[in-house]
């Protein structure tokens, strides 16, 4: 692993821990960051002793406000699109990453950085965090995944109301829409967030991968076709010796031992 600048990178029992470090700008997005990102992410995803990953902001104002707006200003229309389309691939990427991935929203959580938070897995959230696409204020529109991800999420009636009206709304609101998870009271953040890990490593590896690329790939599918690809996951996750070793646990009337094979 090479040294960061704009984030913090850890490895400790089985989950790697990325958090933007770039407190003074509420942690907002620069190339540079998001290149550490796809970095930490690939990591994260070659090491078999990594079984999930939580991503955060440093400080408790932010988990990220944002792209670098200005960086953006010194591109091009086409150089911009160009931009975003290499930072829509890092969120991709995310939802790629056969590996449980978490947002620990401890703040501000708006435009690109809400486009990151939507293409993990799970989102827990401080009762104090607040999410928005706002780039309408500026005359510009989210480029990061936002309008996809958000309508998928949550809706296209609610979705046209955040991205139209470029309003922030607080967390209750934000789980009420099934933005996110869960909300939890500040100092209980990072406990939650544990919980949830833990409840994760219980599971097979390999069955959470099978199981998230069925999801994930299966949401862009018609019907017909998302069944028929749930079928085949099924039978990759049927073949895997986790596989045999929960089926014979439960018969057996013990806890599995699963190796994520």
């Amino acid at each position: 692993m090479r040294a960061y600048e704009n984030i913090l990178y850890e490895k400790k029992e089985k989950v790697a821990r990325i958090t933007f470090n770039r407190p003074k700008s509420l942690n907002a997005l620069n190339t540079a960051l998001l290149t550490e990102l796809r970095d930490a992410l690939g990591d994260a995803e070659a090491d078999a002793e990594v079984r999930a990953v939580v991503i955060t902001g440093a400080g408790d104002r932010a988990f990220c406000a944002g792209a670098d707006i200005g960086e953006l200003l010194e591109r091009s229309s086409t150089e911009a699109s160009e931009w975003l389309r290499w930072a829509q691939g890092i969120t991709t990427y995310i939802e790629k990453i056969k590996k449980p991935i978490i947002a620990k929203v401890n703040g501000f959580c708006l435009g690109g950085g809400l486009e990151l938070a939507m293409a993990c897995d799970f989102r827990i959230s401080s009762e104090k965090a607040v999410f928005g696409l706002p780039e309408v204020n500026l005359a510009i529109i989210p480029g990061g995944g936002g309008t996809q991800r958000l309508t998928r999420l949550i809706g296209k009636t609610k979705a046209m109301e955040m991205l139209m009206c470029g309003e922030q709304i607080d967390a209750e609101e934000a789980f009420r829409v099934a933005l996110v998870n869960k909300v939890v009271p500040a100092d209980k953040l990072d406990s939650e967030v544990d919980e949830l890990v833990k409840k994760l490593l219980s599971k097979s590896s390999v069955t959470l991968g099978i199981l998230k690329d069925a999801v994930n790939r299966g949401i862009e599918m018609n019907l017909e076709r998302a069944l028929q690809y749930e079928a085949e996951c099924f039978g990759h996750a049927f073949a895997t010796e986790d596989a045999r070793e929960g089926l014979k646990a439960f018969l057996e009337k013990r806890k599995p031992e699963y190796k994520g094979k």
